[in-house]
């Protein structure tokens, strides 16, 4: 049974793969990052932006590890931003508060907007798959990252108020969660589902290659 860590404090994100990978054949074990979260740099293009937060988040998990001597036969750490649907180089992440969750949740009302989600595989040192990226202690990492798009209604004063008394934006990048509250208000365009909710479509069909 491979054991695998998903490094994220997303249960979004492990309720996904928990409900993706229903075969017995894989223990999924999920918890956050020790190191603070990198703040994206903006004035980059939003992909240049997730993929490198993914990048600083695969060598922080594989230098954690390293530090634990914990064992995992994959580790699989994820970013997810949401591209100003004004400004290309300007990324929302996770709202600080309430405020800034509204501000979001405003900006996205009535327009389409795109998605970028990075995901990495890392594969430990005694591994016999080498991934492009190296990292700390032996361990590497091949690294995935897509888009998709999303189209929100105008949203009413009382469908805005619901949203943001919902709790839902929490931890969520943009503020909304389309598999959650936000799925009547928005509709995926373009792209897979997959990538919205926090996972790179082709990083999924690697990982399901690496366990068959």
């Amino acid at each position: 049974m491979a054991s695998i860590l998903l490094a994220s404090a997303s249960q979004r994100r492990y309720d996904w793969l928990c409900s993706f990978l229903t075969d017995g054949e894989s223990k999924i074990e999920s918890r956050p990052l020790i190191s603070p979260e990198p703040t994206p740099s903006n004035r980059l293009d939003v992909r240049v932006q997730t993929e490198d937060t993914c990048i600083a988040k695969a060598n922080a998990a594989a230098s954690e590890m390293a530090i634990s001597g914990a064992s995992h036969d994959l580790i699989i750490v994820a970013d997810t931003l949401v591209e100003d649907p004004e400004d290309p180089l300007v990324a929302m992440g996770k709202p600080r508060d309430v405020v800034a969750a509204t501000a979001m949740l405003l900006r996205l009302s009535g327009r389409r907007h795109r998605v970028w989600s990075s995901t990495a595989l890392l594969w430990p040192p005694e591994s016999d798959r080498e991934g492009t990226e190296v990292l700390h202690g032996g361990w590497s990492a091949d690294i995935w990252t897509e888009s998709a798009i999303v189209e929100f209604a105008d949203l009413s004063t009382d469908t805005l108020a619901d949203l943001i008394l919902s709790d839902s934006w929490v931890g969520k990048a943009g503020a909304y969660d389309l598999a959650g509250e936000a799925r009547a208000n928005a509709n995926l365009v373009e792209g897979h589902e997959v990538t919205v909710l926090g996972f790179a479509p082709a990083a999924i069909d690697a990982l399901l290659v690496a366990l068959n």
